[in-house]
């Protein structure tokens, strides 16, 4: 989940300053637009990640108490 967030602020912050360098007139700020925008979506496609392991880590913990409960 933090490398994800981390991922997250990064590709911020590369977008910002491709739109920083955008507006000085060079020609370098395409490659910081592309580095901020895969950072960004590998940050995101992390945090979902693991939002979803954590959701389906209870939900196999509660099935095993369930299943102890019964025996």
């Amino acid at each position: 989940m933090r490398r994800g967030l981390w991922l997250i602020l990064i590709g911020i912050a590369f977008n910002f300053l491709g739109y920083y360098l955008m507006e000085g007139d060079e020609f370098k700020y395409g490659w910081a637009m592309v580095i901020g925008t895969v950072a960004f979506g590998l940050g995101f496609l992390l945090v979902i990640y693991s939002l979803i392991r954590k959701m389906d880590r209870s939900a196999l913990i509660k099935g095993r108490s369930e299943t102890e409960t019964e025996e």
